[in-house]
């Protein structure tokens, strides 16, 4: 953190869990930052939750232990929270405010940048048109994700969505872009072991181009409130002003959740569905809606964000909000996960609405949507099949169903299911996808044209 002078008050009114109250101040503003300084001269970074004439409340980052009424002193620093960004932090790995983790030495700043961001005239956004490949099959294929766009994976307790972000963090890449591509993973009340885990799956070719924020589970729980917010400042001056593409991996934004319903019972304010405070809406829109291009600018920012599903209940106020903020979903299953299908991507429930608008001659391939929908045709049709089997069995089934439980069988066990450290291009997930079709009856495939029929079902 930088260092700076400012407005010193010694004395605190009270303190309660994170948070600090303040007497006898005037002329501080809502969001800004302040340094707590204990007996032990250690400076705890804040920010002005509430300003009002008599008193302002205060949230302690790094918890407010130690604190005594009397003897804490309390500087105001005249702005928001700033973090470090420039171009050499890809490859390091930084705590939530900017602090590097990695044993390196500390940034070297190009400029200190506002956590909050600016926020981007929607009228000066660019309509997002371009794709970006993960090398993952039952994303690139069935549920493509475009640059600019921001695509939740919604998870659960005990799913592989942390291998499966650290795959996409490794593997993702602009086919065909001179530009400069970079990531930003930013890793939301992780246990130390996970952590590990991640920075050991990055120790490849790929760590050169990404940048990870780390926030973990024994860290102060307001911390978390932070570490998305300055993922995206860097990934922001990268996208912007470097003209670089980003995609922005956060994981667990449902611990991100939690932690704001703490602070928001610590404030005493009016909780909404299930204990969240109202404005949990508004709160991960201004984190999610940083994604996106800027018409005039090269640069582009995808969000994938990644959030467990508090009892796997996709209606939880967690991923319900998120589902009317982003644009679509990528759903894991229990189901597949049993299976032992890696990655369990259930492509029916899951939805991105920008794919028409990103795949295509000139994008992937020209056959790329009509295969698309005639594997989820296929598939939905698998899955009525396979509940009537549970009922009457699958010996009386007709012909036809049964060859739509081998084709269900074998899109799961040869296009979803890939290792974890297996990346393919979007021709061979295209082409994996016509070879699944081969079990269909031709009388079936209405949903692609003879020609292509021709060219990929010889």
């Amino acid at each position: 953190m930088r260092r700076e002078s400012g407005r010193l008050k010694r004395g605190l009114k009270s303190v309660s869990g994170a948070l600090v109250f303040v007497e006898g101040v005037r002329g501080i503003s809502y969001g800004e930052t302040v340094e707590v300084i204990g007996t032990d001269s250690r400076a705890r970074t804040g920010r002005i939750l509430v300003a009002s004439r008599e008193t302002l409340v205060v949230e302690v980052y790094q918890g407010t232990e130690g604190l005594s009424t009397s003897d804490t002193r309390v500087r105001f620093l005249g702005h928001g929270l700033e973090v470090p960004v420039a171009k050499e932090m890809l490859g390091r790995t930084f705590d939530s405010f900017g602090r590097a983790l990695d044993g390196g030495p500390e940034p070297l700043a190009r400029e200190w940048r506002n956590v909050n961001g600016a926020a981007i005239n929607p009228a000066a956004r660019e309509y997002p048109r371009d794709f970006l490949q993960t090398g993952i099959s039952a994303i690139d294929g069935m549920n493509t994700l475009v640059r600019g766009q921001k695509l939740p994976i919604l998870s659960a307790s005990g799913l592989p969505h942390n291998q499966l972000a650290a795959q996409i963090v490794r593997q993702a890449e602009v086919p065909h872009e001179p530009t400069g591509f970079a990531v930003i993973f930013a890793i939301v009340g992780a246990s130390r072991d996970v952590a590990d885990m991640f920075r050991r799956s990055e120790e490849g070719g790929a760590l050169g181009r990404v940048a990870m924020f780390v926030n973990f589970a024994d860290d102060p729980a307001i911390e978390r409130l932070i570490t998305p917010r300055t993922a995206l400042t860097l990934a922001e001056y990268l996208a912007f002003d470097c003209g670089m593409h980003v995609l922005a991996v956060i994981t667990d934004m449902t611990q991100y959740c939690e932690a704001l319903r703490e602070v928001a019972s610590a404030k005493g304010e009016v909780p909404s569905r299930k204990g969240f405070p109202g404005y949990l809406y508004s709160d991960l829109a201004s984190i999610y809606e940083r994604a996106g291009r800027i018409r005039g600018r090269q640069g582009s920012i995808t969000q994938v964000p990644i959030l467990t599903m508090p009892n796997d209940d996709i209606t939880h106020p967690i991923p319900d909000v998120t589902g009317y903020i982003t644009e679509g979903q990528m759903v894991l299953e229990r189901e597949l996960d049993r299976k032992g299908v890696y990655p369990p991507i259930n492509v029916l429930p899951s939805l991105s609405r920008l794919m028409s608008d990103g795949i295509g001659a000139g994008r992937t391939r020209d056959d790329h949507a009509h295969l698309a929908n005639q594997l989820y045709s296929a598939y939905a049709y698998t899955r009525r099949i396979r509940m009537l089997a549970a009922i009457i069995g699958e010996e009386e089934l007709s012909g036809r169903d049964r060859m739509y439980i081998e084709f269900g069988r074998r899109f799961e066990e040869e296009f979803i299911r890939q290792g974890p450290q297996e990346n393919r291009s979007i021709e061979q997930t295209l082409d994996r996808g016509w070879e699944t079709l081969k079990l269909i009856p031709a009388a079936d495939l209405t949903r692609v044209s003879e020609q292509e029929i021709a060219a990929h079902l010889k």
